[in-house]
């Protein structure tokens, strides 16, 4: 199992679908070779630094913190079930609850989609607040999402980061 990476008033909680095999092999976010992750966050503005995924508990150091949506690994986030997401919303919202983030930043649609019901997202900040958290849905950094460039991912969490 992936350990959350979460305390109390962080300005930004990021919340993947779900780990990969590799991170939960690995007990690291993020840690897949191809994960744009912590190169994205860097980049962005985030970080100073490129932060490597065996210290990522270092997000802390930030304001920033990690989570998933749904605790069970896949290699493919298409891999969980309508019912896993609907069995995890209530552990997540106890989450987010206790632990009170500024802004909830979801990796991808689908989580997002999920949690809220919704059928259709755009990319950005949502109208609405969860526990108490802005939202914003960003595209997924996982390297299997081809649709985005490493170019395009930063001009995403930029625009999220200059905003929050």
């Amino acid at each position: 199992m992936l350990t959350d990476i979460l305390t109390h008033h962080l300005t930004v909680v990021f919340c993947g679908i779900n780990p990969g095999l590799k991170s939960s092999d690995d007990g690291h976010h993020f840690s897949g070779r191809s994960n744009r992750f912590w190169k994205v966050l860097h980049q962005a503005g985030f970080t100073p630094y490129q932060i490597e995924s065996e210290n990522d508990t270092s997000i802390l150091d930030f304001g920033y913190g990690l989570t998933t949506a749904v605790a069970r690994p896949t290699s493919r986030a298409d891999e969980l079930s309508h019912e896993e997401f609907d069995h995890s919303l209530e552990i997540f919202k106890h989450k987010m609850n206790q632990f009170q983030p500024k802004y909830i930043a979801f990796l991808g649609k689908a989580a997002y989609k999920a949690f809220s019901g919704k059928k259709e997202l755009q990319w950005g900040l949502q109208d609405e607040v969860f526990c108490g958290a802005k939202v914003w849905v960003l595209p997924n950094t996982s390297g299997l999402n081809r649709g985005f460039s490493l170019e395009d991912l930063v001009i995403y969490y930029q625009e999220f980061y200059k905003n929050m």
